[in-house]
């Protein structure tokens, strides 16, 4: 069988892993397609530079034509990221009838269904498993293990630079600036750390995981973002006083084909497998009715750990045009998408109050809960050392998102509460 030829798109970390794996593995990957595997044209951005893994320079160019022109090349591997140019690039190689495998989580949940549909109309395979989790195989899982199963709910810790950040607050009592600043200089987290920190990167991440296990196309305009910012060491002190680990959340909800989809700091019950998911790995935990919970655990970046991904999908693609099955891909968002209100979304939540230390601040507190139907499960009213006021920790039964936004609003203006220090979700 003559050799199946791949183009790739960038060769930075992931990329060179992406390489290491196809010339250290072909005895392998070549028994499993039937055929040898060739890297025949690399898209760099230097040719110059010096690089860790040594490649023929004549493979490489900086020239992307070079590679989505090559009436050679059968697949492309997209390990480049950002939107544009890589969009028109893939568009481009769509359209000249070669397959994709893209790790870019940024362009898959912002263009993923134009991409989708320009490769079913071109009956080629795009796909993207290491856009998620990095090393785990969810993506794959939830279209093809749970293709039986009606997946109710997804709740992910799917950012491993937040849960780093996290995991260093809770362990060792240190302040957020202080483990950003650590995790910046051990390369976890950017120079400027917005899209980890502030939740973009796991919203992206949860809309194509929220698309693919309910079946509608999930945009991440739809997802629900807070990140960790605002994060205290007091807030993490209460969570593990509470018997809580904090953790950056991404939960995606279906009931009554009614969806919602949120990333936020949460509460996790320690007894509950992610709240000891620490450091730099993920784990995506999946509700199904027939199934019951499931976990899936395992390093959520890294050069090797995310090009094994990229390279299982290479071989993904590469068995179905043995088969001659490319552009059927199984996934289809074929239900209509219909968001949860604020009315319908539920949980338990967590609130933290600084208020005047005197006599029937609580009674006044609990009106406004009576109020807007809101139970509670905990109350506890303890002075705060350092001043002569008082804090309130209260954790509340479930109640709508609507209702909480009225307490908090009608709080805002108690007289008898200062400020409200915290509010956080509370699971498990």
């Amino acid at each position: 069988m003559r050799p199946i030829k791949v183009g790739l798109l960038g060769m930075g970390t992931v990329g060179t892993g992406v390489v290491r794996i196809v010339e250290g593995h072909q005895e392998d990957l070549s028994s499993q397609v039937g055929s040898p595997i060739q890297i025949s044209k690399i898209l760099v951005k230097d040719l110059a530079k010096q690089r860790h893994l040594h490649v023929n320079s004549e493979v490489m160019t900086e020239n992307p034509w070079d590679v989505i022109y090559d009436p050679d090349i059968d697949v492309i591997v997209e390990v480049m990221g950002g939107i544009e140019p890589t969009k028109g690039y893939i568009i481009e190689a769509l359209d000249r009838g070669k397959h994709i495998v893209t790790a870019n989580k940024d362009l898959m949940a912002l263009h993923g269904v134009e991409i989708m549909e320009k490769a079913k109309a071109n009956q080629c395979d795009v796909y993207y498993e290491a856009s998620v989790a990095g090393g785990i195989p969810i993506i794959r899982t939830l279209m093809e293990g749970f293709s039986s199963d009606r997946i109710t709910k997804i709740m992910g810790i799917v950012n491993g630079t937040t849960n780093y950040i996290l995991t260093k607050m809770s362990q060792e009592g240190a302040a957020y600036e202080d483990v950003l600043k650590e995790a910046q200089a051990l390369g976890y987290a950017e120079s400027d750390p917005t899209s980890d920190v502030e939740g973009l990167d796991a919203a992206r991440k949860m809309a194509i995981l929220a698309t693919l296990g309910f079946h509608a196309n999930v945009a991440l305009e739809d997802v629900s973002v807070r990140g960790i910012s605002n994060v205290s060491k007091q807030d993490i002190l209460y969570a593990k006083r509470l018997g809580y680990e904090m953790k950056l959340l991404g939960i995606a909800e279906r009931q009554d084909d009614q969806i919602s989809v949120v990333v936020q700091p949460t509460m996790v019950k320690s007894s509950h497998p992610l709240s000891s998911v620490n450091g730099v790995f993920n784990a995506v935990y999946v509700y199904g009715e027939a199934v019951g919970e499931t976990m899936f655990y395992g390093p959520g970046a890294g050069e090797m750990p995310t090009a094994t991904s990229v390279v299982a999908d290479l071989v993904a693609v590469i068995r179905n045009m043995r088969l001659g099955v490319t552009g059927q891909q199984a996934h289809h968002a074929y239900k209509e998408k219909k968001l949860k209100t604020d009315d319908q979304i539920a949980y338990k939540n967590f609130i933290l109050l600084d208020v005047h230390d005197k006599a029937g601040v609580l009674a006044k507190i609990t009106q406004v809960f009576t109020k807007f139907n809101v139970s509670l499960e905990s109350v506890v009213q303890q002075p705060n050392p350092h001043n002569p006021d008082a804090e309130i920790v209260i954790v509340t039964h479930e109640a709508s998102q609507s209702s909480l936004n009225k307490v908090l609003n009608e709080f805002n203006q108690l007289d008898v509460i200062k400020s409200i220090k915290s509010a956080y979700r509370v699971e498990g």
